[in-house]
């Protein structure tokens, strides 16, 4: 029996992704006027972002542990090997909630083969990983090396990011009301990145046209062969500058392929509007 691929909602995949690599997915929560929502299934990004643009603050929520409980006791009665991909625990309590999860199930189905992975990736960084891992789990690879593979992925996946407002990042605790104050007096724009699973500031670009060039220049300088890999663009209800980026990166550097999609509730919530984001594999990655 083929081993399953579970997901959350931070991985900003589609429906179409889900489907076509028959990849679960469990959701975190969005609270926006007084009403909670399942993320990608009961409220859309845009609509997140609409409502933060008219000045309001959603919160989100990691998955519980009793809805974890639920699903890997699914999967265990049917003696169906599963995966958890997990959202960065350093961004997230969802992992956190898996594990105790998966210790409560193993009591019960001590065989179960089921495994939670943090992977320290966000947004479509961890769709990519989520991507590869259920390729190989559609082609009937061993548990074991989808999680070696998944892992190794992870580690070398690079997030290049900005921002169009530092404030939505201080309302966040990412940056200091007096950073955010200045940053948008003097029109400067962030560059940020992942590492170890933490959001870390990587420079400061004045500019919207200076940014997006640097971070092409990120691309460059810090991606393996961008030719034989896919680079991952994500944006903040921005479409018009994601395509313009695509269009930047498969002229400059001709990757195997790209793949564009909108940064999701839950993230979003965080990030805001303007949000534009690069995941790659890094110079380390063989």
């Amino acid at each position: 029996m083929n081993t399953m691929i579970l997901a959350d909602s931070a991985c900003d995949l589609t429906e179409e992704h889900y489907n076509a690599y028959h990849i679960d997915m469990v959701p975190l929560t969005v609270q926006l006027d007084d009403q909670t929502f399942k993320d990608s299934l009961e409220i859309k990004p845009k609509s997140v972002y609409d409502a933060m643009r008219e000045g309001k603050h959603p919160k989100t929520s990691q998955v519980s542990p009793q809805t974890f409980k639920t699903i890997f006791t699914s999967y265990a009665e049917k003696k169906q090997p599963l995966v958890y991909l997990a959202f960065s625990s350093e961004l997230s309590g969802t992992y956190q909630a898996a594990k105790i999860a998966e210790q409560d199930v193993k009591e019960s189905w001590p065989d179960a083969e089921l495994r939670v992975i943090d992977t320290k990736c966000a947004s479509i960084g961890y769709g990519l990983v989520i991507l590869r891992a259920a390729k190989l789990a559609k082609d009937g690879a061993a548990i074991g090396d989808i999680i070696e593979t998944a892992r190794y992925h992870a580690n070398h996946m690079e997030h290049i990011f900005t921002v169009d407002d530092l404030d939505y990042l201080y309302r966040g605790g990412r940056v200091s009301k007096t950073a955010a104050s200045i940053g948008s007096f003097l029109k400067i724009k962030p560059i940020l990145h992942v590492d170890d699973g933490r959001l870390v500031p990587l420079e400061k670009i004045r500019g919207s046209k200076k940014v997006l060039n640097r971070m092409l220049d990120l691309l460059e300088e810090r991606g393996a062969d961008i030719s034989r890999q896919t680079v991952g663009i994500s944006h903040g209800d921005d479409a018009e500058t994601a395509e313009m980026m695509r269009s930047r990166i498969q002229e400059r550097f001709n990757p195997a392929d790209t793949i564009v999609e909108m940064v999701g509730s839950t993230i979003g919530a965080h990030s805001g509007p303007g949000t534009l984001a690069l995941f790659f594999l890094n110079s380390s990655y063989k």
